[in-house]
């Protein structure tokens, strides 16, 4: 993401808190020339994981073998 210099002053907490929490690097445009703000500690992609209802939670091999003959009907 690239902001100027002036939205970067206006919003400063908001925009460092996402670099934070997304640890995705802010590039700053100021006369002609870019900076970038990145976070010193790299954040942990697998604590950004969301969950997601209705995934399996188990080994699925167990899927495999489920006695379905009680529930078919020909």
């Amino acid at each position: 993401m690239a902001v100027t210099a002036s939205e970067l002053r206006q919003n400063v907490y908001r925009l460092l808190d996402e670099v934070l929490a997304s640890g995705v690097p802010l590039e700053v445009e100021r006369g002609g020339r870019r900076l970038r703000i990145v976070p010193v500690d790299a954040s942990d992609k697998l604590s950004r994981l969301s969950a997601h209802p209705g995934t399996i939670i188990g080994d699925p091999e167990d899927l495999v073998h489920l006695d379905w003959s009680g529930e078919w009907r020909p």
